[in-house]
């Protein structure tokens, strides 16, 4: 199995790839707790999103080993 990823001849690590996918969701996730409004309950948003971030990226890990 080839980790790079070839972009036009750049080769970049394909845990970059998966990155980006994890912010995608992220960003729709948070948008989705913000305008549900639960983030009156939590006390440090920015520590809130960097967890829910590494939560996402692990699943999206996860869910790449599985389907390779």
């Amino acid at each position: 199995m080839n980790a790079d990823l070839d972009i036009y001849g750049v080769y970049v690590p394909a845990f970059l790839g998966l990155m980006l996918l994890a912010h995608l969701i992220n960003q729709g996730l948070t948008a989705l707790l913000a305008r549900a409004g639960l983030y009156a309950f939590v006390w440090h948003r920015a520590l809130f999103n960097l967890g829910l971030y590494v939560i996402v990226l692990g699943l999206t890990c996860a869910a790449a080993r599985s389907f390779a």
